[in-house]
């Protein structure tokens, strides 16, 4: 496809569609064309534009692509519309509700050669870019275990999924990304404290099919926000915290040192220097956006795919079987 401008249109005002709206309008080589709500704009984040009602009417107004923010549970019928007008798709995550719906809409995206991606925007992150530059070019060596922390208080938004699928899923698509390993198998206990029948709290283990362990813990009980991604390897560590985008390298010392008795038998790491790294810090959305735009234009190098999303669907399944049933539960591919 031609550098020429893209149309787009946009399906959801709500809370995150304001921003995709905000980011397509100064998009360059986009124009917004078109929005679509069922219940309007809230937010007023399309002032000038009429609200059209749903997915079909936003595929009359002759889009190139569009970008689904409407609750998980309507993700399904909204993607098969946009499929089967052949219109490209960017699906806010999860890409579906379960996995029958995310095979779907897999699969009718590809069978029709349609660009479709998931808006996992923590891969966006620039510390998160960075870490996976950095592990890519080898400076942790070996990985041994990559642990995520993802804690804060419950947000009103939320209505229709538990905290796994609403933010464990970013966990879960970030770890396999930064590893390039997808996942083999996960643990997880999870419970409800809130009095929703979703959980709001998931403590889950799991290994990488690279051999790689890692550790969630994920909640909306915490009175603090955490976002932090830790990556440990046989050189030392890189700590990313997405709230800041600042990464942090822990090098394992290879120098001697002196210690006492002990410590002379420990024959595991030792604290050598640490870095904090200067940072471009670009606002995560605008560069998914960019990354999706460039996808339809012919480049699909850095867009989260949907045969990934799909895969994080299957994860995070497990990872709900798995703290039903107090049992390790292993990922399909």
């Amino acid at each position: 496809m031609s550098a020429t401008t893209l149309r787009a249109g946009l399906i959801g005002l709500g809370m995150m569609g304001r921003h995709h709206a905000r980011n397509l309008q100064a998009l360059d080589g986009v124009e917004l064309v078109a929005v679509a709500d069922a219940y309007g704009d809230p937010h007023g984040a399309a002032p000038g534009y009429d609200v059209l009602p749903d997915a079909e009417a936003l595929v009359a107004a002759g889009i190139d692509y569009a970008v689904v923010a409407v609750p998980t549970a309507f993700h399904k019928d909204v993607a098969l519309t946009f499929a089967e007008a052949g219109v490209h798709c960017l699906i806010e995550k999860p890409v579906a509700f379960d996995i029958a719906e995310a095979e779907e809409i897999t699969a009718a995206f590809e069978d029709k050669g349609l660009v479709g991606a998931v808006g996992y925007i923590e891969r966006y992150n620039p510390a998160l870019q960075a870490m996976r530059s950095r592990i890519a070019d080898g400076q942790l060596g070996e990985i041994y275990q990559i642990t995520t922390r993802r804690q804060g208080g419950f947000p009103a938004r939320i209505a229709d999924v538990g905290v796994v699928k609403d933010l464990a899923t970013h966990d879960l698509d970030l770890t396999a990304w930064v590893a390039q390993s997808p996942y083999e198998s996960v643990a997880a206990f999870s419970t409800r404290r809130s009095g929703r029948e979703s959980e709001d709290m998931v403590s889950a283990t799991g290994r990488l099919r690279d051999g790689t362990i890692t550790n969630h813990l994920v909640n909306w009980l915490s009175p603090f926000k955490e976002r932090v991604t830790v990556v440990t390897g046989e050189k030392g560590s890189l700590v990313g915290d997405t709230l800041t985008a600042d990464l942090t390298f822990f090098a394992n010392a290879d120098a001697p040192t002196n210690v006492w008795e002990s410590m002379a038998s420990f024959r595991g790491v030792s604290e050598g220097d640490m870095v904090r790294y200067a940072l471009t810090r670009t606002e995560p959305l605008r560069t998914e956006h960019e990354a999706f735009r460039d996808a339809v234009r012919g480049d699909a190098s850095n867009i989260v795919t949907m045969r990934e999303g799909l895969h994080t669907v299957r994860t995070v399944e497990a990872v709900l079987a798995s703290a039903r049933t107090s049992q390790t539960i292993r990922v399909e591919l």
